[in-house]
């Protein structure tokens, strides 16, 4: 037996959708698989984007062999220009996930310093102490793949972002075949897509939202507008070749779904060109029942191009009565309340909005509950980890698993950031390390902690209120009446008695003891405090401003 364990190190996209970043270590080898990245929850005001916290990789910076990555969207390889500022290491990609990672590192500026490789589903590579073959997957975008890592304790297979599509868009079908061979060879450890867990059956193909799109394309009465993701290569295929069926052309607008097109028509994976591509000066000038625009922010991201819409911001487009916007896409679980909001804003324009609630606007690319128990059927692991779900879709999938043959001392549920360790004979936990976030905020990156975040939160909820007192430098006597300012707590006009007792109450603090300023300080903001919440109920943020002259 060999003593030496491969050690899993989950840092992103386990208990959670989104962040997908996993480490593979074996002695002094590390292989990482995707560097995604997560969009900010109801509980994180002002953040934009998240990161996987990788310190345990920078810290092993030399260590680190490659990146590999599975498809290009963005909660697999959003955060990669994050990594490649820390890690000088290779990346590995099929060609339109490789062209979706262009676009992001010559956006940061890193692409001209960075190693990049293209891989197919064929292709073999050997990395330190791994060798690493590739299987084809069915996704909601081309060029999806599976990873088989072949270590000295045995082969792991990472399938994530997989269904068993029959009908894809593309006409390829996740690698059945191959899985077998892969299967019959003999598997360690399987790490297996839980996103759709709890959802019975196959999931559908993709090609169930033809349907939809010819329903609205042949009864529209003016313009189409979908909205997907940037990423979303397939639905715009599909939207291109039915839109040719009625008559009509297409046209994308947005930053990124722009840049994304053209990478993918250049490189072969959409069947259109770019002169086929209406301009914004057709999109507008053509007759609006021929014209059909893809665009951002199915997801109601405020600066996308549908908020902007729908708020009447754009300054080159605007909503028509007779418009029909098609959202498809079904809400990432805590952004509901942004996409509602601009539904609603749609309607108030005059638009027809179709939804998912609706009709079949968007299919999962992830397999259900069928798809699942078929990976694990083709290649009969003697191990099993769920991955890539929140935790209540791990503990399911386990329970698959479970039905499906596997003892239950032969899998564990972890989360990001708990370390699992495998050999030929037992599958163990190991210690906890990273599995943290680490926040964008505008131009600040990781400079956003636990405490801004609860203060923001504490703002929001019960505002703030400034105590002002100024002091004489020497005597220490205050030498005008204090001030007190609050901004979302209450409204002054109408609180004269509040902000009276306020005063009252630092006047107590001003008028005892002496001491420093700092002291001084902290005495008004517990009295304050404590007013407050006797008074309101509420505790606003309370800054006392002792100023010397």
């Amino acid at each position: 037996m060999i003593d030496t364990p491969l050690r899993i190190i989950p840092l992103g996209g386990f208990g959670e959708i989104g962040k997908n970043l996993l480490a593979l270590e074996y002695e002094r080898d590390i292989l990482v698989i995707d560097a995604g990245l997560m969009f900010p929850e109801s509980d994180m005001p002002g953040i934009d984007l998240v990161y996987p916290e990788i310190t345990y990789l920078t810290e092993h910076a030399d260590r680190v062999q490659a990146i590999l990555l599975t498809h290009g969207h963005e909660d697999h390889i959003g955060a990669l220009p994050y990594l490649l500022k820390y890690l000088d290491v290779p990346v590995y990609a099929t060609a339109l996930t490789r062209g979706l990672a262009e676009i992001k590192l010559k956006e940061a500026g890193l692409l001209a310093d960075s190693e990049l490789h293209t891989v197919t589903a064929d292709s073999q590579i050997e990395l330190g102490n791994f060798k690493v073959e590739f299987f084809h997957v069915c996704h909601s975008i081309p060029d999806a793949i599976g990873i088989v890592i072949h270590t000295p304790v045995g082969s792991v297979v990472h399938a994530t972002d997989y269904k068993f599509d029959q009908h894809p868009v593309d006409g390829k079908l996740t690698d059945v075949e191959k899985l077998r061979r892969i299967g019959d060879a003999g598997v360690l450890l399987l790490l297996s897509d839980s996103t759709n867990a709890d959802a019975s059956g196959f999931t559908p193909s993709e090609q169930s939202v033809n349907q939809t799109l010819e329903q609205v394309m042949s009864t529209a009465p003016g313009r189409i507008i979908i909205a997907t993701f940037a990423s979303n290569i397939s639905r715009v295929q599909q939207v291109i070749e039915t839109a040719r069926l009625y008559g009509r052309r297409v046209g994308v607008i947005g930053r990124s779904m722009v840049n994304n097109v053209r990478m993918s028509i250049n490189l072969g994976y959409l069947n259109v060109t770019l002169d086929e591509l209406l301009s914004l000066h057709e999109m507008n000038n053509l007759p609006p029942e021929r014209v059909v625009i893809v665009c951002t922010g199915s997801q109601g991201e405020p600066s996308a191009v549908l908020a902007r819409l729908a708020a009447n911001e754009h300054q080159q487009l605007q909503i028509l009565p007779s418009d029909t916007v098609v959202l498809s896409a079904t809400p990432i679980p805590g952004n509901e309340e942004l996409v509602n909001h601009i539904i609603d804003d749609l309607f108030r324009l005059g638009a027809d909005v179709i939804y998912s609630d609706l009709c079949d606007v968007h299919v999962s690319g992830h397999g259900s509950q069928e798809d699942l128990k078929l990976m694990l059927s083709l290649t009969r692991p003697k191990f099993f980890v769920p991955m890539h779900g929140e935790y209540r879709h791990l503990v399911l999938h386990s329970r698959l698993a479970r039905e499906m043959g596997i003892p239950p001392e032969n899998m564990v549920v972890v989360e990001s950031g708990q370390v699992i360790e495998v050999n030929h004979d037992a599958l163990r936990l190991g210690e906890e390390i990273g599995g943290g976030n680490v926040l964008v905020d505008g131009l600040s990156v990781g400079d956003i902690g636990a405490a801004v975040l609860r203060d923001r939160k504490h703002l929001a909820r019960d505002g703030f209120l400034v105590a002002m007192v100024v002091i004489d430098r020497t005597t220490g006597e205050v030498v005008a009446d204090p001030e007190i300012l609050t901004r979302g707590f209450i409204y002054v006009a109408e609180s004269d008695e509040l902000i009276e007792g306020a005063k009252d109450r630092m006047w107590q603090v001003l008028r005892g003891p002496g001491g420093a300023a700092s002291s001084m300080r902290n005495k008004i903001k517990d009295v304050l405090s404590q007013y407050c919440y006797n008074r309101t109920g509420r505790r606003p943020l309370i800054f006392p401003l002792v100023l010397e002259v």
